[in-house]
């Protein structure tokens, strides 16, 4: 895990679910994490659901400002880069699509600065909408290094429907998930896989499943 971790993608690719599981992951191994939780988009599914679960396990929250109600438009008062040249680990939690893309936009410039000590990965959902297609994956990836003015690193295929994800849901979307790490020159840098399903398969990491909306909760 790099200084600073930034999760992108799609609208319900899954990015809030996997920010968690790689805080959770990290705080475990005894690392000292921050979460950022950047997703100004879409207030109904995002990290700072999970303030209470954070602060149990150690792990920092720092979310935007809303006035009155989470639906408010926030304000971004905090100073990103000192959160990152603090001690421990920074993930950032961006909000869906390039639109979500253009607040992280602002941190740019003292993001960059870490170099090869910073990781965006975009995250992938064979099963959304809007990027069911690889052309349309990629498309959305650079429109989001467009607004964030940030290059991705890797390639997180987090393919999933939900409560309906069995073995075959996440195993044909390896050739998917290929076909778009090859169109854009980078590695995948896992697959997940619930861990509610049975398989045994080196090429998948295991995830908790935080993130559900309502009527799965």
């Amino acid at each position: 895990m790099r200084k600073v971790t930034i999760i992108t993608g799609h609208y319900g690719s899954g990015k809030s679910n996997i920010s968690t599981n790689l805080a959770m992951e990290a705080a475990a191994q005894g690392k000292k994490v921050t979460v950022v939780d950047l997703d100004i988009v879409n207030p109904y599914f995002r990290t700072a659901d999970f303030a209470k679960m954070f602060s149990e396990n150690g792990i920092e929250l720092i979310t935007p400002s809303y006035a009155n109600t989470n639906l408010d438009i926030p304000a971004l008062n905090f100073d990103i880069e000192r959160i990152a040249n603090s001690d421990g680990y920074l993930i950032v939690d961006v909000g869906g699509d390039d639109d979500g893309a253009i607040a992280l936009g602002r941190f740019s410039a003292a993001l960059n600065a870490f170099g090869d000590d910073l990781d965006m990965f975009y995250v992938i959902n064979r099963y959304r909408y809007l990027t069911k297609e690889p052309s349309e994956a990629v498309e959305l990836m650079y429109n989001i290094e467009k607004a964030a003015r940030i290059k991705h690193t890797g390639i997180i295929n987090n393919s999933n429907l939900g409560c309906d994800t069995d073995a075959e849901t996440v195993l044909s979307s390896l050739t998917y998930a290929e076909e778009i790490a090859n169109s854009v020159n980078l590695p995948i840098v896992f697959s997940t896989v619930p861990n509610r399903v049975e398989l045994s398969d080196d090429r998948f990491k295991g995830i908790e499943v935080y993130v559900k909306p309502f009527w799965e909760r």
